[in-house]
């Protein structure tokens, strides 16, 4: 006891310069933009989102925040960029499961895990519906459900979409078509706008996928119809999509909700300080009411604020969900 007595004043002493070294660099950076990646191309939902934070998250830091697009890899590519820079939370990552979770599993090409990255904050979440071409004989889940399992033992399975194998988007129909019992074959496609396409010129069944504003149009448009959303049961999570049944109110299938949310991301070992000054900015960011109305202008639902421990817990929950899922359809990194 005396000794641990005698060591506390350098024991403090350690942690202030600790926390004077964090708050300096966090002053000096403020003199320089800060980079906010968004792995994906301009123009898609993604960059969307940075766009409606980057200005306020500037505003609340005292710098400006410059938004970087680095597409490539499902997505890793700018999250290894962001990996390679200095751990001084300069380099904000824009993710999601597609990118920190599933990529590792999915391509042999990504180097990092997901624990090497720590979530700071989730900013949205946005939903996820059962998309299908318009001359799919099944208005529903049920419908859909005894379609696939009659196509599959006719030998002739029902396609689905995603963006690329190991997608979020491909593990949901891969799983979707385990918990069913029927074998569906996988159509991956470079983006989602060529799956619109083929869905609308009834080139492929189903995806199942992030449903935006977009698909609002292109239903009115009878370009393809929604079977069902993967909201909770009893549960609407986009306003538009309240006139559509969940899967899971169905009688086929039970348990299948998911949506995809985007979170802001730092390097595992950026300094405490640094990250607590990232968390209180994107805290008041997601606060803003004006961020909460563009984002829901694009079928976006502002997250509930987490703490940093809420948001390490929710991290590790939904990278072990994802990895079980992973591992049970069998994914294999290729």
């Amino acid at each position: 006891m005396t000794s641990l007595l005698r060591r506390i004043p350098t024991l403090v002493a350690t942690l202030m310069a600790s926390l004077c070294l964090a708050t300096g660099a966090l002053a000096q950076s403020a003199a320089k933009p800060m980079n906010l990646m968004v792995p994906y191309p301009a123009g898609g939902l993604s960059d969307v989102i940075a766009r409606i934070v980057n200005q306020p998250l500037g505003k609340a830091l005292g710098q400006q925040v410059i938004v970087e697009n680095l597409g490539g890899v499902s997505g890793a590519l700018g999250a290894m960029k962001v990996l390679g820079a200095p751990s001084d939370g300069q380099y904000l990552f824009q993710g999601s499961p597609n990118e920190l979770i599933l990529a590792p599993l999915a391509s042999n090409a990504v180097k990092f895990k997901s624990e090497d990255f720590r979530l700071v904050q989730m900013i949205g979440v946005s939903p996820i519906a059962i998309l299908a071409r318009p001359g799919l004989p099944a208005k529903n889940v049920d419908e859909l459900v005894a379609l696939a399992r009659k196509a599959a033992a006719d030998n002739k399975p029902l396609t689905y979409a995603s963006v690329g194998i190991g997608s979020f988007y491909h593990v949901l129909g891969e799983h979707f078509s385990q918990t069913i019992g029927a074998k569906m074959t996988h159509i991956p496609y470079k983006g989602i706008a060529p799956i619109f396409q083929d869905l609308g010129g009834e080139m492929v069944d189903i995806s199942i996928i992030v449903s935006g504003a977009q698909v609002g149009g292109l239903v009115d448009s009878g370009r393809l119809k929604i079977v069902g959303t993967l909201a909770p049961a009893g549960k609407v999570e986009a306003p538009f999509l309240k006139q559509y049944p969940s899967v899971n109110d169905s009688k086929s299938v039970k348990d299948f909700a998911f949506n995809i949310w985007t979170g802001y991301f730092v390097k595992k070992d950026t300094p405490e300080p640094v990250v607590q000054a990232l968390h209180k900015a994107l805290s008041t960011v997601l606060a803003d009411p004006a961020v909460h109305t563009q984002l829901e202008q694009q079928a976006v639902m502002p997250a509930k604020p987490l703490s940093l421990a809420d948001a390490s817990s929710e991290y590790a929950a939904q990278t072990a969900r994802f990895r079980a899922i992973a591992k049970a359809i069998k994914l294999e990194a290729q």
